[in-house]
């Protein structure tokens, strides 16, 4: 998996934040007791509720990674559809559709 090239920019600018930020992700997966694979759908239920493209196909090209199937993933993002609404999860689902087909 590639990294998208603005955080690679923002590695490059600022590596001391970089590496804050990756560290700090490091210790919030490790403060509870949620499994990677719990933690996963959270983070990307968390970026399909704030409608962050960067966030959904990030989180999405890593739950596929991680063993996820796609209708997984979508389902994850029609649970938020009561409470974020219906064109959100519409736009959620098309981005984890098109990581999906850059993926296969």
């Amino acid at each position: 998996m590639s990294l998208p090239k603005p955080y690679i920019d923002f590695k490059e600018y600022f590596p001391e934040l970089a590496q804050a930020f990756e560290k700090l992700g490091v210790l919030c997966k490790e403060a509870g007791p949620l499994d990677a694979r719990s933690a996963r759908l959270v983070k990307l239920g968390m970026a399909v509720a704030t409608g962050s493209r960067g966030g959904i196909k990030s989180q999405a090209r890593r739950a596929l990674g991680d063993g996820f199937t796609v209708d997984e993933l979508r389902h994850a993002a029609v649970l938020a559809l009561p409470s974020i609404g219906f064109a959100p999860v519409i736009a959620a689902i098309g981005w984890i559709n098109e990581v999906a087909g850059e993926a296969a």
